[in-house]
């Protein structure tokens, strides 16, 4: 099993991921957004790119069962129901519903990677199950960080190195690439305080300064799941056990 990490994938087009099995991390906060919501019992996630399609989208829908969710630069789009605060995805308000989502990074890295053979999302909250549910497949495997308008950011990449560290202590032979390797370093360097680092990262101060220190505290809990989003034909359900 090979590992490889995309830090972003603006250097990639669609076609590259054709065939591939991928998961894609957008820690802060798209990917703990879309894990919570499946958890908390919405039918569905439809990650979007740009917000007139996601207008485009819920007009064609029905209304009463969908839901337009995300953020432009950490604040909820004008027109939304819901930002993307995963405290905002509680069953009471996302039970039964499709959810329409825009991200500044984090819907646009899986739709670019929709050609996939295999395609999940990923978070700390989550960590271990894709980890498992991917040595399964017995496939190599690309992690994509959504990174930050194209370029590194350090959340996604150390999300990336613990799921990669669970692999290499899983499957002796797992090789893996440069920038896995990195992704591991990094994670050792930051894994006794995950909280304090989303905290100090340059979009944890952002959000700080927005308001959202309490999504923080929820995108930083790991394994407090085992829900697995899985991309297929547009759409992103949860894998049924």
């Amino acid at each position: 099993m090979k590992v490889n990490v995309l830090f972003s994938n603006n250097n990639y087009d669609e076609l590259y991921f054709t065939g591939k099995t991928c998961v894609v991390i957008d820690v802060l906060r798209a990917s703990t957004v879309i894990v919570t919501a499946l958890a908390n019992g919405a039918r569905e996630v439809i990650p979007v790119s740009t917000v007139d399609f996601a207008m485009k989208v819920s007009g064609d829908a029905f209304r009463s069962q969908t839901l337009l969710g995300g953020e432009r630069n950490t604040k909820k789009v004008e027109g939304f129901t819901l930002g993307n605060s995963p405290l905002e995805y509680i069953p009471e308000v996302v039970n039964g519903k499709s959810i329409i989502h825009y991200t500044t990074n984090g819907s646009k890295a899986i739709v670019k990677a929709k050609f996939s053979e295999n395609l999940f999302v990923g978070c700390f909250n989550n960590a271990s199950a894709v980890v498992q549910h991917c040595i399964g497949l017995k496939k190599d495997l690309e992690i994509v960080c959504a990174g930050n308008s194209g370029a590194f950011n350090l959340e996604d990449a150390i999300c990336a190195g613990l799921m990669i560290s669970e692999i290499v202590e899983k499957k002796k032979d797992a090789v893996l690439t440069d920038s896995a390797g990195a992704c591991v370093l990094l994670h050792k360097t930051y894994v006794k305080n995950i909280l304090k680092m989303l905290k100090n990262t340059e979009h944890g101060k952002l959000l700080a300064k927005n308001g959202f220190d309490e999504d923080i505290k929820e995108c930083a809990k790991i394994d407090s799941t085992d829900i697995i989003p899985y991309f297929n034909s547009g759409v992103i359900k949860k894998i049924e056990k």
